[in-house]
């Protein structure tokens, strides 16, 4: 194949278009594309996201591409390829598995470079879940989204691994002029505060965010408050869980339940979401990812450095990655709410200036190594390596 030029058109296949990692990260590529002269092109069923696409700079299609139905994975396979053929498409570049047996199906056959993004540790239960994930691995640059995916696709994956295939880590990068503590108002913070029924700011806040779900430890983090609360005889902050149940009402009833129990129902608010998460990082003291199963990233983690914020992560996973600790923030002994209520008496005992200097290198740490200009990059750098 001679030097292709510079130009050439990419197209990412996602489920939905939602806001979490991979979509976000699919978003910010997408838009980063046109900027360099590339065609850009999106295949996704909806979602929430699609709203702010730039329809002039970047080609929406809908498909049920969510669907883990073979025959829509085999029909969505040759729409596939007609958009392949009619758009000119040079890279497919698949975001999560079912569709990812599709694009593997349609760029096989249209003779076309294909990358996938590993974006977690994917269950596999059985041989066949297993069969199921390698699809991930069948592409021609497989992307792992931090040191921690790359070591588990290596110790559990190996047989599906080719040597021709290219396997590197690309860090997720997050938008750090959004995330940034100097664009917010004071009038914006004051609103906020209000609507989280806490009326003038007396105490520091703590701030849990994270859709709910177990695994994201807010049992862990209630029972690390009370250990606190125990511990100093008073209560020394006003504690946020932030994050939808997405239908999970038992879950969010027994966590109610808990914090009843434990007689914190003045201290502890849950709140469903906010639309403006680098506000509600903004109005924190100290932010918590209390994960009790290993984040692939760990955007929390990094969201909260970028805001100047001081983190405390469980000790496993991508944030081991992100926050350097007790430099750039604090991890605690995962699963271990004694850890944890360690860690929050520490940062309550530490003195502001210092607090104020460990958010600064957070910022520091997240501009160098986790931001979104860096990810689009590399990630467009290795595009044309492949084609070249």
């Amino acid at each position: 194949m001679s030097k292709m030029t510079s130009k050439f058109n990419v197209l990412q296949v996602i489920p939905k278009l939602g806001y979490g990692g991979a979509e976000t990260g699919c978003y910010d590529i997408a838009h980063y594309l046109p900027e360099n002269n590339c065609g850009s092109y999106i295949v996704t069923s909806g979602g929430p996201l699609i709203n702010f696409i730039d329809k002039k700079k970047v080609k929406l299609i809908r498909l049920p591409v969510q669907s883990k139905n073979p025959l829509l994975i085999l029909i969505n396979a040759i729409i596939l390829i007609l958009i392949i053929l009619i758009f000119r498409i040079s890279i497919v570049h698949a975001r999560s598995r079912a569709p990812a047996w599709s694009c593997l199906l349609a760029a096989k056959f249209t003779g076309r470079k294909y990358v996938t993004t590993f974006h977690g540790t994917y269950n596999f239960k059985s041989n066949l879940k297993k069969f199921y994930n390698s699809v991930m691995l069948r592409s021609d640059l497989i992307i792992a989204g931090s040191n921690f995916i790359f070591s588990h696709i290596q110790e559990n994956y190996s047989k599906y691994l080719n040597l021709k295939n290219k396997l590197l880590v690309i860090f997720r990068g997050i938008n750090v002029d959004y995330f940034d503590p100097t664009t917010k108002l004071e009038k914006e913070e004051d609103e906020l505060l209000k609507s989280w029924g806490i009326e003038k700011k007396n105490k520091k806040i703590v701030l849990l965010p994270g859709r709910l779900t177990s695994w994201k430890g807010q049992e862990l983090f209630i029972e690390a408050i009370n250990k606190v609360n125990i511990e100093l005889g008073y209560e020394a902050f006003y504690a946020i869980i932030l994050g939808s149940d997405q239908g999970r009402e038992l879950y969010k009833k027994k966590l109610i339940r808990l914090s009843e129990q434990y007689r914190l129902t003045n201290q502890l608010k849950f709140i469903d979401h906010c639309k403006d998460m680098a506000l509600a990082y903004k109005i924190s003291d100290i932010v918590i990812s209390s994960s009790i199963e290993p984040e692939a990233f760990g955007r929390v983690a990094v969201e909260a450095q970028s805001m100047e914020k001081i983190i405390i992560a469980s000790n496993i996973g991508g944030s081991r990655e992100t926050v350097e600790n007790e430099k750039t923030g604090f991890l605690f002994e995962s699963g271990s709410s004694l850890s944890l209520s360690k860690t929050i008496l520490k940062v309550l005992n530490i003195d502001e200036s210092t607090l104020k200097s460990i958010g600064i290198e957070g910022r520091k740490n997240i501009k160098k190594k986790f931001n979104v200009e860096k990810m689009c990059f590399s990630t467009y750098s290795e595009y044309k390596k492949l084609l070249n």
